[in-house]
């Protein structure tokens, strides 16, 4: 399996790319999959170069490809204007809207104050819902105060935690384990395979009926 980190953070060092080291290092603890970064300060030039001529130089056109392929994403980044920043917008605005769909994706945020902590619900969130992404229950924001402090550690374990279960269910799942039907209460069946167990939709309607 392969994780990939999109970092927005622009200072050398950067808390963003911090916070996206430390959720992608607990997430591979869960895991089996190889770690890559995006880096998008170093992609600037070439996503701008995208928005004119419509197509990526070799670095964004490998990025993409990386993001694309992933079996999970973690994706981070600072908190300009209360909302994302530009540069991470414009690099998921260059990307083939159907490369997320039913994609696992861990949203992060850093900021220099806890009251942007929203940030991750009013704007990260239903960014990657309208990509048809599975957006993990917890997302992760670090205030400045936050580093060192009680909490951030939990916080990361928990998210990377949620991220690692979908991505190891999804690679059950591939791995050609043969679904079974089982009989249930009222004569309904259950699908199982990958680890779940799905009510096929039929029967669900089939129960909605009146009788």
């Amino acid at each position: 399996m392969k994780l990939v980190v999109v970092s927005a953070g622009l200072s050398v060092p950067s808390s963003t790319r911090l916070l996206g080291d430390r959720l992608a290092n607990a997430t591979a603890e869960r895991t089996s999959a190889d770690v890559q970064v995006v880096e998008l300060r170093d992609l600037a030039v070439e996503i701008a170069h995208n928005f004119t001529n419509g197509f990526p130089g070799p670095a964004l056109g490998a990025a993409l490809e990386a993001v694309a392929s992933a079996d999970g994403l973690i994706v981070v980044t600072p908190v300009f204007s209360a909302s994302y920043s530009g540069l991470f917008k414009s690099f998921f605005d260059v990307l083939d809207p159907d490369a997320l769909a039913g994609k696992p994706v861990l949203v992060a945020a850093t900021g220099g104050s806890a009251r942007h902590s929203l940030v991750l619900e009013h704007a990260l969130r239903p960014l990657f819902a309208y990509l048809r992404a599975v957006v993990v229950p917890t997302g992760v924001y670090a205030a400045s105060e936050d580093w060192g402090a009680e909490g951030l550690v939990e916080r990361i374990g928990r998210a990377a935690g949620e991220l690692a279960g979908l991505m190891n269910g999804l690679a059950a799942g591939r791995s050609g384990a043969v679904p079974v039907s089982l009989p249930t209460q009222g004569g309904a069946e259950l699908v199982r395979g990958g680890g779940f167990e799905v009510v096929p939709f039929e029967q669900q309607l089939a129960a909605l009926r009146p009788q």
